[in-house]
């Protein structure tokens, strides 16, 4: 059965005051779809169950699972590869060469998903720019979903994910075949600094940065929500940053 309209209105207030992201109402179904799995573990037998919980519970950990699960995590390796040929001829050199006093480069992939983002900018990092090898370089991949933050750690990923932007040269330098599953290398993931970051709230300091990639993200928010995450992004950045967005 359909969500009625006070019932996916209670969910989107909801979802949207948890993580910022406005769910339109076509999306009913994939809503039900990923609450499912909510609901079955709060011991609701339904997502209307699920609702009538919700509206009497003070629980705020149930209202985050709900807007984690209502969160979109698509993404894929070296997605747009316009982005990434910029990072490797422009971006990444230009930083390198302001840096190379210090010998630093830190980077932060924000809203990463299930990181294939942040692993991306590791592999061209270690194809490209074999001068960092000595330099103190740290990826930060920050996300609101923790199930997705552990996938980061493990970094592993299925045979479906590895043929989403990955070639076969890339997949053998970087990979282990395990099981069914491909892991990525430990000196990719030494690079990798996993944080649980919410945009839509003040987050504690989490350093500054020489680059930040906030892609496939904004477009969720309400403008005003828009404007204050990337206000508080640019005091994140040093004064010779690049965002890209």
């Amino acid at each position: 059965m359909s969500l009625a309209t006070d019932e996916f209105v209670f969910l989107r207030d909801l979802v949207a005051l948890h993580s910022g992201n406005v769910i339109p109402r076509r999306h009913t179904a994939m809503l039900e779809q990923r609450l499912m799995p909510v609901a079955g573990n709060a011991g609701a037998v339904d997502v209307h169950s699920l609702i009538r919980q919700l509206r009497q519970s003070t629980d705020r950990s149930l209202s985050e699972r709900v807007a984690q699960a209502a969160t979109v995590n698509e993404t894929r390796f070296f997605r747009d590869p316009s982005l990434f040929q910029s990072l490797q001829n422009t971006v990444l050199p230009e930083i390198i060469r302001r840096n190379r006093s210090r010998r630093q480069n830190r980077i932060w992939s924000a809203a990463c998903s299930s990181g294939q983002e942040p692993y991306s900018v590791a592999m061209l990092i270690h194809e490209h720019f074999p001068e960092l090898s000595d330099w103190d370089v740290k990826i930060v991949a920050s996300d609101l979903c923790e199930p997705m933050l552990q996938r980061v750690r493990e970094g592993r990923y299925s045979r479906l994910e590895i043929d989403r932007g990955l070639t076969r040269p890339q997949l053998m330098r970087h990979f282990a075949r395990v099981g069914n599953c491909w892991q990525i290398n430990p000196d990719l993931q030494d690079l990798i600094d996993v944080r649980q970051v919410n945009l839509v709230h003040r987050w504690s300091y989490i350093g500054h940065f020489d680059l930040v990639l906030l892609r496939n993200a904004l477009v969720y928010f309400k403008s005003e929500t828009r404007t204050d995450i990337l206000k508080r992004l640019r005091g994140t950045l040093r004064p010779d940053g690049y965002l890209f967005i």
